[in-house]
């Protein structure tokens, strides 16, 4: 799977409309016409603004876990990476997006599709985690 970076969180962005009532499968009720708050996607997903990027995906190999071919990853370097966080990584120059675990005390980078073999470093590689995927946001299909 590789990554480019899109870009970085602009300053506060756009408010836009946040109904407070539940959706089931649809709009809010058209009798609650007033809107009770204002949601900035930046303040949803962004938490350290300083230390986050976005990357898109390209490949398939983290399908498993709801990440697909053209996704947008919001990635937050200033999270602790643990066993079991996605993250991306840079192994030899080149980023992936993995699940993190250890085996034996060495970092191990799984892929979320069986066709994908997990990435385990041999002498000489290079692995740095760059951070930890707090967000995927994809198009629904058919849009």
């Amino acid at each position: 799977m590789a990554l480019t970076v899109i870009g970085r969180p602009l300053r506060p962005g756009l408010r836009l409309p946040l109904f407070l009532s539940r959706v089931a499968a649809g709009f809010p009720s058209p009798a609650e016409d007033h809107i009770e708050a204002s949601l900035s996607l930046d303040e949803l997903c962004v938490v350290h603004p300083a230390a986050t990027f976005f990357l898109r995906v390209v490949g398939d190999s983290m399908t498993g876990l709801g990440i697909f071919d053209g996704d947008i990853l919001v990635v937050d370097r200033s999270i602790t990476p643990r066993a079991g966080m996605v993250v991306v990584a840079v192994v030899n120059g080149e980023f992936t997006c993995k699940q993190l675990a250890y085996e034996h005390g060495a970092p191990v980078l799984r892929a979320a599709n069986k066709a994908y073999p997990d990435i385990r470093l041999r002498d000489g590689e290079d692995l740095e985690v760059f951070g930890v995927v707090t967000r995927c946001i994809h198009k629904l299909p058919g849009i």
